[in-house]
């Protein structure tokens, strides 16, 4: 799989709930890359994700794998990915062992020798019962599945999430040995901003069902900076490209793309990281 080049590509999805809309969801994912896709609770990563493996049928909009359409070869596509939704919650009283023996009948391409050194590489019992097994195991056991099968891109929702910081490091170290050692590329939703300073390439962002921005990560932390300063040196014109504005004794504070720092003579400027930028543009002024 040539590293750079689209392998998935969402285009206009849109999905209808009474009390919720995903509208035009677009992005691309390369080969060879992990993408982080962010957005707080309820802005729609789930639902998105979902429409992506067709566990939710979009009301309009279309979603190609490696150049194929999901809607006419869904078959073919889902030998090729993986996707897991939460910890592995199914089957909680079933051993490994037991799991893994039905789901390989699914996967033309299945690797008994791969799956076994997958368990030995994550310490895995296959006599132990799912229930038996620590959220992060859980974790570590999707992945294994997922690379006995060679899964070219693997979506997992929400992975990280209720990990101690440890698991999730030793989580986020495995997401990278994967796409750098398997030439997998890996989509993952998190709220945790910080496991995405340490591995993702490329960051997708959605609020209130629609899609912000879809770039790499370095350049998308660089078009923003923070800024802080006396009220006295605020303009109307600053005041009006500052984002999640918020005032406090007689000093305000808040974030500005960087095209606008013209507008911010002799303010104090700082870079700003993914968290802060998601708490800005999530803060209502």
């Amino acid at each position: 799989m040539e590293n750079g080049r689209d392998i998935l590509s969402v285009q206009n999805l849109n999905k209808s709930y009474e009390a919720f809309k995903l509208r035009d969801v677009s992005f691309t994912l390369k080969a060879g890359t992990i993408m982080g896709f962010i957005g707080r609770n309820g802005a729609g990563k789930t639902t998105t994700l979902k429409a992506m493996v067709n566990l939710v049928h979009a009301d309009s909009g279309s979603v190609q794998y490696f150049g194929m359409d999901l809607q006419t070869r869904e078959a073919e596509i889902k030998q090729r990915i993986s996707f897991a939704f939460g910890g592995v919650d199914y089957y909680l009283q079933k051993k490994l062992g037991t799991i893994t023996g039905v789901y390989k009948r699914f996967y033309d391409q299945w690797d008994e020798k791969a799956y076994e050194n997958y368990l030995k590489m994550f310490a895995l019992d296959p006599n132990k019962k799912i229930k038996e097994l620590s959220q992060g195991m859980q974790v570590k056991y999707s992945l294994a599945l997922a690379l006995s099968h060679y899964a070219e891109i693997l979506i997992l929702d929400e992975p990280t999430s209720g990990l101690d910081p440890v698991s999730r490091d030793e989580i986020l170290t495995i997401f990278e040995d994967v796409v750098d050692g398997n030439q997998a590329s890996i989509l993952f939703s998190t709220h945790i901003t910080s496991d995405l300073d340490k591995c993702a390439d490329d960051i997708t962002y959605i609020k209130n069902g629609a899609i912000l921005f879809s770039e790499d990560r370095d350049s998308f932390v660089d078009s923003y900076r923070l800024v802080e300063g006396p009220l006295d040196r605020l303009t109307e014109e600053l005041k009006s490209v500052i984002m999640g504005f918020h005032q406090r004794r007689g000093e305000f504070s808040g974030m500005i793309n960087t095209r606008d720092l013209k507008m911010a003579p002799g303010i104090k400027c700082s870079p700003a990281d993914l968290e802060a930028i998601m708490v800005h543009m999530e803060r209502k002024a």
